[in-house]
Parts: C-alpha cells; sequence; structure tokens
C-alpha cells in the first residue's frame, strides 16, 4: 500500500517535472531563441510554447525598449578642456537571434560601446559646441551607435546627452569671457549712436549754415530753455539790435 502511494507521488512529481520542462509561455513583449541539442532552431513566441525536455532549451529575449546610463565619462574636447559627460540611452532588440548568438551580453556590449563613442564623438568637438549644439551631437551618437549595434540586432532609438559639467575655474572663466563679450556689444551700440547723432548734428549744421535768421532763431530758442533755470546769471554776447531785427524780420 505504501509502495502504491510512493509510486503514484514520484509519477506524478515526474509528471508535473516534465509539464514544466516542456511547456513555455511568452508574454507578448517576449521572444524565445530556441536551441535544440545546442544547436540553434528558431526564435518562438509570444504565447504558448512547448519544448521537448532535456533536449531542446529556450532563452527569452525582451523585445521592450531598454535604458541606459552610460557613466560619467572623462572629455577633452578639441580646444583642450576637460569636461566630465554623462548621457542616457534608449534601445531595443529587434533581432533575438543576433542579440543571443552574435554577442555575448548585449546589454554590457551596448554600454561599453556607448563609452567609447561617447569619448570619441564630443573629443572632437570643441566646448562651445558641447554647450550649444546638444541636438547635433546627440544625432551624431545615435547614428554612429545604431551603424555599430545593428549587427548585433540592436536598434538605438535615442542618445541625449544629460550633464557637461566643468570645473569652477573654467565656470569663471567663462563668465568672465561672457561679461566681455557684453560689455563689448554695450560699447558698439554707444558708439554706433553717437555716430548716427554726429551725423544728424552736421545735417543740422549744414541746413542752419545757409540761413542766417535760421541761426539766430535758433540762438533764441536756446535762451529760452536756459533761461527756465532761474539758479544761474548768464551773460550772452548777443546785440539788442540784431535780436530786434529777428523779431521784426523773421523771415528774412
Amino acid at each position: 500500500m505504501v509502495d502504491d502511494y510512493f509510486s503514484l507521488f514520484f509519477f506524478g512529481f515526474l509528471a508535473v517535472a516534465f509539464l514544466s520542462a516542456a511547456i513555455k509561455i511568452l508574454r507578448e513583449y517576449e521572444r524565445g531563441v530556441v536551441y535544440t541539442l545546442g544547436r540553434f532552431t528558431g526564435v518562438k513566441g509570444p504565447g504558448l510554447i512547448i519544448l521537448i525536455p532535456f533536449v531542446q532549451q529556450m532563452v527569452r529575449v525582451d523585445l521592450r525598449v531598454l535604458v541606459h546610463d552610460v557613466p560619467t565619462q572623462d572629455v577633452i574636447s578639441k580646444d583642450n578642456v576637460s569636461v566630465k559627460v554623462n548621457a542616457v540611452i534608449y534601445y531595443r532588440v529587434v533581432d533575438a537571434n543576433l542579440a543571443i548568438n552574435q554577442v555575448e551580453n548585449f546589454m554590457l556590449a551596448t554600454s561599453q560601446l556607448a563609452q567609447t563613442t561617447l569619448r570619441s564623438v564630443l573629443g572632437k568637438h570643441e566646448l562651445d559646441e558641447m554647450l550649444a549644439e546638444r541636438d547635433t551631437l546627440n544625432r551624431d551618437l545615435q547614428v554612429i551607435l545604431d551603424q555599430q549595434t545593428e549587427a548585433w540586432g540592436i536598434k538605438v532609438a535615442n542618445v541625449e546627452i544629460k550633464h557637461v559639467d566643468l570645473d569652477q575655474s573654467m565656470v569663471r572663466a567663462i563668465a568672465k569671457q561672457a561679461e566681455a563679450e557684453r560689455e563689448r556689444r554695450a560699447k558698439v551700440i554707444n558708439a554706433e549712436g553717437e555716430q548716427q547723432a554726429a551725423e544728424k548734428l552736421a545735417e543740422a549744421a549744414k541746413i542752419l549754415s545757409r540761413e542766417d535768421n535760421a541761426m539766430r532763431l535758433r540762438y533764441l530758442s536756446a535762451l529760452q530753455e536756459i533761461a527756465n533755470d532761474r539758479t544761474n546769471t548768464i551773460v550772452f554776447p548777443f546785440s539788442i539790435e540784431s535780436m530786434v531785427d529777428v523779431l521784426k524780420n523773421p523771415k528774412e
């Protein structure tokens, strides 16, 4: 009787072990790379997959977009400025066969490739380009990584440079440079204003020089403006006769 129970339990255990090894369920975003006696025999999924236990093995592959932080890299720019740069990379597996059979660990390989490519690409640009043309650099990194990972069945969707950290001495130097540039622009604008004012004054002087009465009227206008200030006494070398002549004959 005991032997019957033991036999029943033993065969039940074997049946459960057989079914668990033979039946696999893959989610919608998963694929299974199947090997038969060690040889690649196809990619299956999603859904219910039946394998021959001890003869076939399966490796699961996630097809969703993976997000990986590229560790901070020390980069020497083209103009010999040392910066620390980190980035984030978005990629996914598009061919499960290549991702498993062509590279040992596609996640580690993609991460290492992203680090070396980041240093290589940014090292060809000056600091100003790193700070002002980040979108262009992101596209360049994405194209290069996508081309190199294509053989692994990997599609690099996007690369984003997160931070470009500078040494404090370099930050101060950039601030001084920006301040000097602002002062230069202010001086240029001021000089342009003085030039335009001088041109207008020269034109006015030419007009006034053609009419004596016009000059006298301008002189009287200046007197009226100064007369509003009652704090000073001002003596002008201007004859009464000339003033009378102007008032009597303003159009002559």
